[in-house]
């Protein structure tokens, strides 16, 4: 897949890849279909990346206090820098969304592409390890 090339790690797993890009909107227009879809990797690639952000940022900064470490790893792990991280990879081209969701611009929606990107992150991290999910975060 043109993504795994983009990002530089090929999944063993190819159903992690397709659950990471799937949107609930698609998986909710095809009810009659049980489809996964990414929100549960979301969730999971929202801690693993605060811990990779908190270890980077802990041994890059000896000398911020933990109260400035918080606000630093907030500002890397917020909405708006997962966005732009995405969009480094062009990842709201491989979002699988709805017809409606597509139509209405929810390929280039910041919330949709950054949940998309805490999924992807996940599923390289179920895939592979932490190890290549440090990498891919890195960009």
């Amino acid at each position: 897949m043109e993504l795994e090339e983009r990002i530089g790690y090929h999944f063993k797993n190819k159903e992690l890849l397709t659950v990471a890009l799937t949107h609930s909107s698609y998986a909710k227009e095809r009810k009659a279909q049980h489809i996964e879809y990414n929100e549960r990797l979301e969730f999971l690639g929202d801690a693993v990346l605060s811990i990779i952000v908190s270890d980077y940022i802990f041994k890059h900064c000896p000398d911020l206090p933990e109260g400035e470490l918080t606000k630093l790893r907030a500002s890397l792990v917020c909405e708006k820098s997962l966005f732009e991280f995405a969009k480094q990879i062009n990842l709201g081209d491989y979002i699988v969304l709805s017809k409606g969701e597509r139509k209405n611009g929810g390929a280039e929606r910041p919330s949709i592409v950054s949940d998309a990107f805490e999924a992807l992150i996940a599923a390289v991290y179920l895939d592979g390890g932490m190890k290549p999910a440090s990498k891919e975060a890195a960009g």
